[in-house]
């Protein structure tokens, strides 16, 4: 057999020694297949609108009424990239990363660490009955009395930048990498937000309908070695 014969077979092995970096798209543009809401004034009216549809290939969040679109697959390390905007007035949305128990916070929130997607806020951390540390804690979260996970107590952990955010109405890319107890966040290239210690690793994925109206055009999954 001639030398050049070999070199597939070596390349295939170096790649299986690597191991693959397999990429998933969770929202397939036409349905949300693979996905659940749980919406609880939809339950005590289901007059009401759904919040979540598909609308010429796009996933939309319409903001009310109020709840969430969870993943029904658990993930663990992975890089999770989104891309998004606000088509009309700003607003208020998250991705929600480990989420667990529905329901945990205020009768809405599932037990997660919510990725903010609020308008001048993208990045933050909020803790929803789970941690997570950072760098200058008291800096970004206030005074550590006042800390906790639960109602009443202080759960934001403010992002690192005040201006990786796109123009209103432009595609934002957010990238989340989860792996072990640490969660990173970029957004359209900058690094926001760094945590690690989190109470969670793994869990499921949740969108948001929280006010405002959300579109999102990618959903990509990478799972991490």
């Amino acid at each position: 057999m001639k030398p050049h014969f070999f070199l597939p077979l070596l390349f295939f092995s170096f790649l299986s020694l690597q191991g693959f970096a397999q990429t998933t798209s969770l929202f397939d543009g036409k349905t949300l297949k693979g996905w659940y809401m749980d919406i609880p004034d939809l339950e005590k009216d289901s007059s009401l609108r759904i919040p979540f549809i598909v609308r010429e290939g796009m996933l939309v969040s319409l903001g009310n009424p109020q709840g969430h679109l969870i993943s029904e697959k658990e993930y663990e390390n992975y890089r999770l990239e989104v891309e998004y905007r606000f088509p009309g007035k700003p607003g208020n949305c998250g991705v929600l990363v480990h989420a667990s128990t529905p329901r945990s916070l205020y009768g809405m929130f599932p037990k997660s660490i919510e990725v903010q997607m609020m308008h001048q806020n993208a990045g933050d951390f909020w803790c929803i009955v789970e941690d997570i540390q950072v760098p200058d804690m008291e800096v970004r979260r206030g005074p550590k009395e006042d800390w906790g996970i639960t109602e009443g107590k202080e759960r934001r952990i403010k992002n690192l930048t005040d201006d990786s955010e796109k123009p209103l109405g432009q595609w934002n890319h957010m990238v989340i990498e989860c792996k072990a107890d640490n969660i990173t966040v970029w957004l359209n290239g900058d690094l926001v937000n760094k945590g690690y210690a989190a109470t969670a690793k793994k869990g499921q994925i949740a969108l948001q309908a929280e006010g405002a109206e959300v579109e999102f055009r990618k959903v990509e999954l990478t799972q991490l070695n």
